[in-house]
């Protein structure tokens, strides 16, 4: 077994990518494709300004071989994040890679765009879905709903739509079936050390003849005897830890908001039929005012005087008078 830097930090695994070889390694895994060459594209978005989320973002340049030999030019889109992020964070950053002119194939002579990929590397579940990898591909459709393959792909379809590849990394369970598998191997969290999150214990007799995955291993043995790797972790603790505890307090306040909510309605409820009935209540006395009125008027009319009125009624001799004079 040996110890390895965990690269679900942001700090390791830029440290992992900045390696070309290991990188080349990287998304060739992931594309299922034979990538010859690639590199960082001339700006890379890392998280130098913090906010509420964890969002690491680098742009790869890549040229792929087909099977038949043909080469070609794409746009590798990388975000890295281990805690729950809102989508349109990673729809705004698509966004602003559609609109920039640096990213317009050199070999084309109309100006599309280059086909671009989009990978996900999560550090959460999304949804219920279970598959740790999930390959998300666009399609082309006629009226009918019938696949369209006759002349695709096209430069203008590919410069409009792009694929995307999604790892769920609490997924990956140690199973290694095929070529991904071993690559993600590197970031399956249930290799955590007992003793720190920040190292992952492997076995390295799983790489044994791999050359590319050696160099991936290699890689992350440099990051975990690497001082300022290790002080960049911390920090990312730190700052993530603080960030938790806010949004603990977040959940506990809007628990409490929305307790207050029900007991809010609970007693509006029991007001509106506190109101209730005493609309029913006033509206009987009201029937009971022109019950004895009329039975005061009708007395009246047969001689009767209000002394005599009020004992009949047992009221007062105030209140005949008073429904007398209203008449």
């Amino acid at each position: 077994m040996v110890t390895i830097a965990n690269p679900i930090y942001d700090s390791v695994f830029k440290f992992l990518m900045e390696d070309m070889r290991v990188a080349r390694t990287i998304l060739s895994a992931l594309l299922k494709k034979n990538i010859v060459h690639v590199d960082v594209r001339p700006h890379e978005y890392s998280n130098a300004q913090r906010d509420t989320l964890s969002m690491f973002r680098i742009d790869f340049g890549a040229t792929v071989r087909e099977d038949d030999g043909r080469e070609h030019l794409i746009l590798i889109e990388l975000q890295k994040t281990w805690l729950e992020t809102e989508t349109l964070r990673f729809r705004q950053y698509l966004g602003v890679q559609y609109e920039r002119k640096e990213n317009i194939n050199p070999d084309s002579k109309e100006g599309y765009a280059m086909p671009m990929v989009a990978v996900y590397i999560l550090g959460h579940r999304v949804g219920n879905i279970e598959e740790p990898v999930l390959y998300v591909r666009p399609g082309a459709y006629n009226y009918n709903e019938q696949l369209v393959t006759r002349g695709l792909p096209d430069p203008f379809i590919d410069s409009l739509t792009h694929k995307s590849i999604i790892v769920q990394i609490p997924l990956l369970h140690g199973q290694i079936n095929n070529r991904l598998d071993k690559v993600l191997s590197v970031f399956d969290q249930t290799h955590k050390d007992a003793r720190s999150e920040h190292f992952l214990q492997i076995d390295d007799t799983l790489y044994e003849g791999d050359d590319e995955m050696q160099g991936v291993i290699r890689r992350l043995l440099m990051a975990a005897s690497n001082a300022e790797t290790r002080r960049d972790m911390n920090v990312e603790d730190e700052y993530y830890g603080l960030i938790e505890k806010r949004d603990t307090e977040i959940m506990l306040n809007a628990q409490k908001i929305a307790e207050q909510k029900v007991q809010i309605a609970e007693k509006n409820e029991q007001i509106a039929v506190q109101n209730e009935q005493i609309a029913v209540q006033n509206e009987q006395i009201a029937e009971q005012k022109r019950i004895i009125r009329s039975s005061v008027l009708a007395l009246a009319q047969t001689g009767l005087d209000d002394e005599s009125i009020a004992r009949c009624l047992n009221i007062d001799v105030e209140q005949v008078r008073q429904m007398k004079e209203n008449t």
